[in-house]
Formats: C-alpha cells, structure tokens, sequence
C-alpha cells in the first residue's frame, strides 16, 4: 500500500505520460484498502488497478467505485456474462477482463463485450501466457470488432508453448 503509489511516481518522473501505467493487486485487498490505494494513484493516471479485491467480493466494487476515480479492471476468473453481469451493468468496472477460454468462447465473450458496450465498459480479455497462441488469435479477431475494444492482455510464451504451436515467428528455421 505504502510501496506502489511511490515505485509509480518514480515511473512516471522517469518516463512521463507517455506511457500507460498499470498495477495488478491480484485480489489480495480488502476493499476499504482498495479505495484508499485506488484514491493514492489517482495522481498518477493509471490505464486501470486491476484486480483490487476477489472479484466473487463484488459488493466490495461498490465502495471502491464511491471512494477512488482510477479505472478498474477485472474479470479474468469469470466464466459466464452472469458472473461479471453485475459488476458491468452497475458500471463498478471499467474493463472486463474474461479469458476467452473459460467464457464460453468467442461466441460468448461477444455477448459479454456487447452488454458491456451499452454500459461504457471496455474490454481487456485476458490473454495470460496460460492461453494457447491458438486462444490469443481468436481474441484478436473479435477485439478487432468490437466497438468498446479497450486494450488487449498479451504475454510472451515461453519457448515449450511455441514448440506446441509452432509460427513462423516462434520457428528461426523458417
């Protein structure tokens, strides 16, 4: 609570506003410390906190949401529109973050980005190295038309996932 709103401040002196900031806290906050941290890095203009608390805990969302301006990321351990439904109807997240393998593919992540569209929320689906490259194209397809498309999660694999699914980029041969 102490160290990120200085380790950001540093970032920022260093790199100014041309880039975009952003922290996970990987749920591990009580939502009065969430509003408190999401409050101390409103100076900073963060893209969003991500995660602040369990995203199951989405009542807390709503002190969060009373207390800070910072945008707010989450839902990459939802499975269904009807999990994340709540906390993009009442406008307590900025991005929704939902993994296209575990939301019902990309059939079901378009329902989801359309009913967050009619809310203002932007998508942000999870893209963690823990998805195939197979499971990164086809989330790249649909961003490519959704309307309310934010930003997109990507993460290099490592040289074993390349292996699986061999490109001609992960391939030096080729």
């Amino acid at each position: 609570m102490r160290f990120i709103p200085s380790a950001l401040e540093a970032v920022r002196e260093r790199f100014g506003s041309e880039i975009d900031l952003l922290h996970d806290a990987h749920h591990r906050l009580a939502p009065i410390e969430a509003a408190r941290l999401g409050r101390d890095l409103e100076a900073f203009s963060l893209l969003w906190l991500e995660d602040p608390v369990p995203a199951e805990l989405q009542e807390g969302y709503r002190l969060i949401r009373s207390r800070t301006t910072t945008p707010i990321a989450t839902g990459e351990v939802f499975n269904s529109l009807w999990d994340c439904r709540t906390l993009i109807a009442e406008q307590l997240s900025d991005y929704v973050r939902t993994p296209v393998t575990h939301a019902g593919g990309i059939t079901h992540q378009r329902r989801i980005a359309a009913f967050a569209e009619v809310h203002h929320v932007r998508t942000d689906f999870h893209g963690a190295t823990d998805l195939s490259p197979v499971c990164l194209a086809a989330i790249l397809h649909l961003d490519l038309v959704l309307p309310n498309f934010g930003i997109q999660e990507h993460m290099t694999h490592t040289e074993e996932t390349d292996a699986c699914s061999p490109t001609p980029a992960a391939t030096p041969d080729r």
